[in-house]
């Protein structure tokens, strides 16, 4: 049975640390990993952060960040697309010799938060030996199966899960809505145009892992 592990990892121990060092506030969620080759990751990155120039003068510098791309930008964060390498052993195993998804990572403070979907119980045991063989400093938070009411989240990050049960329980949703989009920006401390991109990731991600996932080549409706 596909089962989920939630780990916290020191950031000396993963990428871009001395990003996440030299801009303290800078906040990284990924919305998505590709193995690109057995010694190369590319994460799509969300990053706010008060300073955007300190930031990308810290990309430049940071040993673990191989290229980087600009990709689009609201008032409050920016998205990139990345090539890391460098101490990216442990997720490249988890993608690679042991068919892991990434679901969420998070990080900031010097610190990476992960959620990872491995297709079966024995796949989490064979990284954690891994892990523990290599050095690395997991502090897991919880593991659990996903038939798991936690398992409900079905693909959405942290984030997106939060903004759209706020959204729903606000009345967003409703026909007639309940709440503009700027009302419930102005209520959640969000700018109106971070939490139009939050809603519609959300929405999308929501649709991937529940109406698409699973659909065969060339379905039409009928």
């Amino acid at each position: 049975m596909a089962t989920i592990v939630e780990f916290d990892l020191p950031a000396e121990e993963f990428a871009l640390y001395e990003t996440l060092e030299a801009v303290s506030d800078a906040e990284f969620e990924v919305e998505r990993v590709v193995a690109d080759a057995t010694s190369r990751i590319v994460p799509y990155v969300w990053v706010r952060t008060n300073d955007f120039d300190a930031l990308e003068t810290a990309f430049e510098n940071d040993p673990t960040v191989s290229s980087i791309t600009a990709l689009s930008e609201t008032d409050d964060d920016r998205s990139y697309r990345m090539e890391w390498d460098g101490p990216i052993d442990l997720l490249i195993h988890i993608m690679t010799e042991q068919q892991g998804t990434i679901t969420h990572a998070r990080g900031s403070n010097e610190t990476w938060t992960l959620r990872v979907l491995f297709p079966e119980r024995t796949a989490l045991s064979r990284a954690h030996d891994f892990a523990r063989e290599r050095g690395f400093s997991l502090d897991v938070r919880s593991v659990y199966q996903m038939d798991d009411e936690r398992g409900g989240r079905v693909g959405l990050t942290e984030i997106q899960h939060d903004v759209l049960v706020a959204a729903f329980k606000a009345g967003y949703f409703k026909v007639p809505r309940e709440v503009s989009l700027k009302e419930f920006s102005e209520q959640q401390g969000v700018s109106h145009q971070a939490m139009s991109e939050r809603i519609r990731r959300g929405v999308d991600t929501l649709i991937e892992h529940t109406l698409i996932t699973g659909e065969g080549e060339g379905q039409q409706d009928e």
